[in-house]
């Protein structure tokens, strides 16, 4: 579906736009853009890909005009600019809703106004039941995006969905690329609660279900993958084995804004979700304003379900946290780069 076509994707120097970069870009797609605001990490991709397939554009999802011009002739997005670290956003919460939330509204619009065949929002498992600004904000651009498609006209050709999933391993600031440097600078690893649970995907789990999404969505969907969690505790001493480290675990207690369990699902998802192997499909609410459903009238079965979260998937055992860490490239290279010392 991608032959021929040219792809735009925000916040295209982070770790997931590099992923996307990775997979695409040796394929018959015939441009991939990237439109972001960081110019030194646009040239340094620039340089280092040095394809003429990949284009760059210098822009912000805040501001419409920006991403108007470069949609231009565009036929897939993928919409992966946001803010995402949580005590970034709880002490600024507005600039999160002006990235995550108005930003997301107008790569919307502009998308809309361009014709463009499909784009796909990517949201967080900090979205369900949120209690961080970061969160409510993503939610809130899942609900943008599930609002934006009940406008649509019979002539409107943009297909608007959306992809949820929980942490991806070792991207930029998260919690795996920070122990790896608390071994190597000699400190103790920092562990919030030991029984913390957090979903576990790769970035390459992540692309497979921006894909699956963009080959499977209809009109308002949003996919979940199935994935499995480890607690906190068990990703610290598997991430010390790995580097064969002696460091110690220092607890810290829970950070304001996290929770003990990420959810992906919520039981009123799942009474009306779509199983599809190894993906959840939701499908969108369309009700319009007149409705009884949900207001006087109710659903039974949702009472006979919980959440699908990261307290009751498939818990994995240390060596299991150790095999999928081992598979990807940015451990390799850390530990490469540790052994050499």
């Amino acid at each position: 579906m991608f032959k021929n076509k040219i792809l735009l994707i925000t916040g295209g120097t982070g770790s997931f736009g590099n992923a996307v970069l990775k997979r695409f870009l040796h394929t018959d797609v015939k441009e991939i853009r990237v439109f972001s605001r960081d110019e030194k990490k646009q040239e340094d991709m620039r340089i280092e890909l040095n394809n003429p397939k990949v284009k760059f554009y210098i822009g912000d999802v805040r501001h419409y005009d920006s991403l108007n011009f470069a949609m231009d002739g565009v036929n897939f997005i993928f919409h992966a600019a946001a803010l995402k670290q949580v005590p970034s956003c709880e002490f600024y919460p507005m600039e999160a809703v002006r990235t995550n939330i108005l930003g997301a509204e107008n790569v919307l619009n502009a998308a809309l106004a361009n014709n463009i065949e499909k784009v796909i929002v990517l949201s967080t498992d900090k979205a369900v039941y949120p209690i961080n600004a970061m969160g409510i904000s993503k939610a809130m651009m899942e609900k943008l995006m599930v609002a934006k498609t009940r406008t649509l006209g019979n002539g409107d050709k943009t297909v608007f969905c959306g992809t949820r999933y929980g942490n991806v391993m070792a991207s930029r600031g998260s919690i795996i690329p920070l122990f790896i440097k608390q071994i190597k600078e000699g400190k103790p690893l920092t562990v919030t609660d030991p029984q913390m649970t957090r979903f576990l995907m790769s970035l390459d789990d992540a692309v497979d279900l921006v894909i699956y999404a963009f080959q499977h969505a209809r009109q308002g969907d949003i996919f979940v993958q199935k994935a499995p969690a480890c607690t906190i505790s068990d990703l610290a001493t598997a991430v010390k084995e790995i580097f064969k480290s002696d460091n110690a675990i220092k607890i810290i207690g829970t950070r304001h804004g996290e929770k003990l369990y990420e959810t992906l699902l919520t039981r009123e998802e799942l009474t009306k979700a779509e199983e599809m192997e190894n993906y959840y499909r939701i499908v969108p609410d369309d009700r319009d304003l007149n409705y009884n459903k949900y207001f006087t009238e109710g659903t039974e079965q949702i009472s006979l379900l919980e959440d699908y979260n990261s307290h009751n998937t498939q818990r994995l055992t240390i060596n299991e946290v150790k095999e999928k860490l081992l598979k990807l490239d940015y451990i390799q290279q850390e530990l490469s780069s540790w052994r050499v010392k």
